[in-house]
């Protein structure tokens, strides 16, 4: 059990960590909520090195809110390509529309306001309330349930963010709450390379499929084509000939969405 006066220590790892490997990211030189969404949502299941370069040149093609919900979903869709996981450009189209017509351009300032956009749940909505709005605020995501599960929970296995919320919100630095997540973050990469997983004990732990092969594979492939021209499901589905059945559902799932 974690005791408050491993806190003090604890902040200091952390702190003297990003003092020395602080990371010059390009989404940490603004406060703009828009921007900060637009890094949010690519960030998630995304290598920070692919996003570096698709932010800059999505913010280029849609440098403001009013810009992207302006936008045709083609148009957002084909800025996106090469990231993957093509419905978070859906979604990130939609809030932008929803934000554009609900608040006039103007984004929410907590939590539970954020949530009720589309494809913004708790640590995209957090990350929003910490990074553009320096506010207090408590939230979990990948980087920050692995420093926690390292640092407090031994070797105890199905750690529910349940059990790690409290210690965030006591360790949280209220004072600078940006600059704190900033540092967890990038201590929380630098473990994930130099010890085992501390993840694999979460209990919301899934291990992600091997894209290969996978219906991901498949979903953007035909995405690319339609988003080259016009194709009809005829010419879909003898593109993709060898996985009838699989390619009908795909396509299914695809044109609902």
């Amino acid at each position: 059990m974690s005791k408050p006066k491993e806190f003090p220590a604890f902040r200091r790892t952390v702190y003297g960590y990003y003092a020395k490997h602080k990371r010059d990211l390009l989404w940490r030189r603004t406060t703009d909520p828009y921007k900060i969404l637009v890094s949010e949502v690519m960030l998630q299941q995304t290598q920070v090195s692919r996003v570096e370069t698709k932010y800059r040149e999505f913010l280029r093609t849609f440098p403001t809110i009013q810009k992207l919900a302006d936008a045709p979903l083609a148009d957002v869709l084909r800025a996106w390509q090469g990231m993957g996981y093509n419905k978070r450009a859906k979604m990130l189209h939609e809030a932008g529309k929803a934000i554009v017509r609900e608040y006039r351009g103007r984004f929410p300032k907590d939590i539970p306001t954020l949530m009720t956009l589309p494809g913004i749940g708790p640590s995209t909505a957090g990350g929003i309330c910490a990074y553009a709005y320096d506010m207090p605020v408590v939230f979990i995501e990948t980087n920050i349930r692995r420093v926690y599960i390292h640092h407090f929970f031994g070797d105890r296995e199905g750690v529910s963010d349940t059990d790690i919320r409290p210690i965030v919100e006591a360790t949280l630095d209220m004072k600078h709450p940006r600059q704190w997540y900033s540092a967890l973050m990038d201590y929380g990469t630098h473990l994930a390379t130099t010890v085992p997983n501390p993840n694999r004990r979460s209990k919301h732990y899934a291990k992600q499929k091997t894209f290969k092969g996978s219906d991901r594979e498949i979903r953007g492939a035909i995405l690319k084509a339609l988003l080259e021209k016009p194709v009809t499901r005829t010419i879909l589905l003898k593109r993709f000939a060898h996985d009838r059945n699989r390619t009908l559902r795909i396509l299914d799932t695809l044109e609902h969405e």
